[in-house]
């Protein structure tokens, strides 16, 4: 993970935002409910951006999860994908739906947490992915990259190693980040 991105207030907001929707995940909990308890307690500051991101992907969910199913390849289900990354796509596609952070940072950003906390082949999957829902967002002229990430396929030891490949491209698309 990059320093500066570590640092940065937003970086943080959305580590934090991670740490409580992959709590509640884990434990089948009500992501509000995690994130009222860990404002309660006051251990540490909860940022805004970490309210908007919890309250955007819980209120959005079902539209989020719909997304990140079309964006699956046919036999994986947003269940079957390792809880971190799917919090990480949660948390992206929130991002490139409900705010007007730039894909590219927020590309970069679900990558870098993913090198961090989850398995190897993650950062490629979540960059595949993330990077095909900006593009059929914005055009193909915008589509964001990370220039060493890997783009998961059907193909890929991604999906020998638990985490989803990304939907096959058609014919005619360029192809994945």
């Amino acid at each position: 993970m990059t320093k500066n991105r570590q640092n940065t207030t937003r970086g943080k907001a959305r580590k934090h935002a991670l740490d409580i929707l992959y709590e509640a995940d884990v434990r089948g909990a009500d992501p509000r409910e995690m994130l009222a308890d860990r404002i309660a307690l006051g251990e540490r500051t909860v940022r805004p951006f970490t309210i908007e991101i919890v309250q955007g992907v819980t209120d959005h969910g079902e539209a989020l999860d719909a997304t990140l199913r079309d964006a699956l390849a046919e036999g994986w289900s947003v269940e079957r994908m390792p809880s971190v990354d799917r919090c990480l796509a949660r948390i992206g596609l929130f991002e490139l739906a409900h705010t007007d952070t730039p894909a590219a940072i927020v590309v970069n950003e679900a990558v870098d947490l993913a090198a961090e906390y989850s398995t190897p082949t993650s950062p490629g999957f979540l960059n595949a992915l993330l990077a095909r829902v900006a593009r059929d967002r914005e055009g193909a002229e915008a589509t964001p990259a990370v220039a060493d990430a890997p783009a998961a396929d059907d193909d890929a030891p991604a999906a020998e190693a638990g985490t989803p490949p990304v939907a096959a491209q058609g014919a005619g698309d360029a192809p994945a980040p």
